[in-house]
């Protein structure tokens, strides 16, 4: 059965390297009841019609889902009625969440259907039993929020009033919500690792559960037609792996210059031979790797030209108004002369980094938890516990296949001293780190971006330089050639929070951060509601100068491999972007676009002096 979607507010498939033909879209127009209490279900919210409406999947904060409440939002309730089509009567049916924030209570006709914790990771909860077919059914949401809870949250303000680099709150469903239906022995999303080394893609294909005489197979197409395919027995191991060579002449490695994606398609047949279950997915030969203080996409030194993406929209907040919406945050950093970005403090949903596989646009993932502290009598709204590791894989689990992604950074802006004691900021970091290389082998990873590093295996170490002086910026960073980087101290003891640097691959994860807005130019920062980094300058001549001084200093430093700039577009209060708010163009790029593109030479100079080496 297909499903008209296009009436509906974003209504792409949002799942594209894990596809059934099969669907139903469930956002639009649904029931809504604030619960600022959060008594509605002593109150018996569950069971009646709800008094408002909400458009989904934008939050109640957003404009655009019509409702546009600033307060905060302790709990919140959706309803609507489903029918599950009669085609679909004799499979399971599968109930799927985007993102909900935070913590997530289901019910479909009266049955608890599932709970889950977290506001940044995708989840599914099988209603099959709750939803039979053809018969309308209520199906209820509720959302808790607490303001007070120390939960991971990213730049969500925890005052009234958004403020610095704090944002509007986002409460309740902010990304697609829809229903499949799969059979009963069925494959779970597969996690496909590209090795370029062997010319191969290694998968391994999950299923709900073993099927006797099963077989798994995995076919890879290009442009051209089939490339290769492999098959393997699924009755012996719950996640049957495959290996599938590509032919030497049908290689074509994943770059930015060249981001070749092959199309996949995985069958689950019984033992005699019919399909039970079929999906299609892409992925991208594209490998990773460290020498020295490079990392290398295929092996070629490109130094990462990174752009800080917070991924708000002035209508939609964390939830993009459409999907080309998402296609024009890439197309700004490549226009300005960035080959990609730091996804900041904020889970992007998955169709951002399908459009970033096909647009050849670098990303790191990372997780939103900005600002960790847990010494005793220290303030913070994010104090990191058992939740954040669960919710971090579940984000990596969705994330696993994207070519894009060619880093990981679990955390952000940790500020702790480095005392005598092992605190539970340590032990969560730790564990954040751990997680992600159990999970994935095949990327770096950064324990926390700035301030305080506590993982010695770190792959790679950083830190945040926002002076705005670039000679001073240049001698900040110029000692890393010695074994010694510019790293970030408390501001109250001056001590170090990071333990020592071991020789790892260094950039500047975060600098720049320029303020610029014409209709204020020439005005002191407290007569103005905007904010920028350091000084603010006086011209938009000055501004050119400032940020080619900036990143002149780290494109000259030979022991960087790469940068972070601060920031994409402007962000509420925070007028720092190379791209107002609403994406338009403050300034003339080319400037800026120029001071970057400088690397090409570089990066060619580069190469040459590594084929010339032994061993080379």
């Amino acid at each position: 059965m297909s499903v008209d979607h296009e009436d509906l507010p974003r209504p792409e498939y949002p799942r594209p390297q894990f596809r059934r033909e099969r669907w139903q879209n469930l956002n639009g127009r649904w029931g809504f009841e604030i619960d600022r209490s959060d008594t509605g279900l002593e109150r018996g919210l569950a069971e009646r019609e709800l008094a408002g409406e909400i458009t989904v999947p934008f939050a109640p904060e957003a404009r655009l889902s019509g409702i546009g409440e600033q307060d905060f939002l302790r709990a919140v309730w959706y309803r609507r009625t489903i029918t599950v089509p009669q085609e679909w009567d004799g499979d399971r049916l599968l109930l799927h969440f985007g993102a909900v924030d935070h913590d997530t209570t289901v019910w479909v006709n009266g049955i608890e259907v599932g709970r889950h914790r977290g506001g940044f990771s995708s989840f599914t909860f099988d209603i099959t039993d709750a939803a039979p077919a053809g018969v309308p059914v209520p199906l209820v949401v509720r959302a808790r929020d607490e303001p007070e809870a120390p939960q991971a949250r990213g730049k969500q303000s925890v005052a009234y009033t958004p403020s610095a680099a704090k944002y509007a709150r986002t409460t309740g469903i902010w990304q697609t919500v829809w229903m499949e239906p799969v059979p009963a022995v069925a494959l779970r999303r597969p996690r496909i690792t590209p090795n370029v080394a062997a010319g191969s893609f290694d998968a391994q294909v999950p299923l709900s559960a073993n099927l006797p005489g099963a077989t798994v197979r995995l076919h890879v197409r290009d442009a051209s037609g089939a490339v290769a395919g492999a098959t393997v027995r699924a009755d012996l191991d719950l996640t049957p792996r495959l290996s599938v060579v590509l032919p030497p002449e049908r290689i074509r490695p994943w770059s930015p210059q060249d981001p070749h994606l092959y199309d996949i398609d995985i069958e689950l047949r019984d033992s005699g031979g019919q399909v039970v279950d079929a999906l299609t997915s892409y992925a991208g030969l594209r490998s990773v790797s460290i020498t020295g203080k490079q990392i290398r996409i295929n092996g070629d030194v490109v130094f990462q030209r990174l752009v800080l993406d917070q991924g708000y929209y002035p209508d939609g907040l964390m939830t993009a108004p459409s999907d080309a919406d998402l296609v024009r945050d890439i197309e700004l950093g490549l226009e300005a002369g960035f080959n990609g970005a730091r996804l900041h403090q904020k889970v992007f949903e998955e169709r951002y980094l399908y459009h970033a596989d096909r647009l050849g646009y670098l990303v790191w993932g990372e997780f939103g938890d900005w600002g960790c502290n847990t010494e005793q009598g220290q303030s913070t709204n994010q104090q990191p516990d058992a939740s954040y590791v669960q919710e971090w894989l579940e984000v990596l689990e969705r994330d696993h296949s994207h070519p894009s992604i060619v880093g990981w950074c679990p955390m952000n802006e940790t500020w702790q001293d480095h005392g005598d004691r092992i605190t539970a900021l340590d032990d969560v970091m730790r564990a954040m780190f751990l997680a992600t290389k159990a999970h994935d082998t095949s990327r770096p990873v950064l324990d926390t971006s700035g301030y305080a590093h506590r993982v010695p295996e770190s792959d790679v170490f950083d830190s945040h330089d926002y002076e705005q002086d670039p000679e001073t910026f240049a001698a900040n960073q110029r000692p890393l050639s010695d074994g010694t980087p510019y790293v970030n101290r408390s501001d109250t003891t001056g001590l170090s929070w990071s333990i020592g640097y071991r020789g790892q691959p260094f950039f500047v994860s975060e600098f720049g951060g320029i303020w610029w807005n014409p209709a204020e130019a020439g005005r002191p920062q407290s007569a103005t509601g905007s904010w920028g980094y350091g000084e603010r300058v006086r011209s938009i001549e000055e501004f050119h100068a400032r940020f080619e001084g900036l990143v002149d200093a780290l494109l000259d430093h030979p022991d960087m491999f790469g940068y972070c700039y601060t920031q994409l577009t402007d962000v509420f209060q925070e007028q720092n972007g190379i791209f107002g708010f609403d994406r338009s163009h403050k300034f003339d790029i080319e400037p800026i676009r120029r001071a970057q593109h400088r690397l090409a030479a570089m990066e060619l100079i580069a190469r040459q002096r590594d084929a010339e080496e032994p061993g080379a």
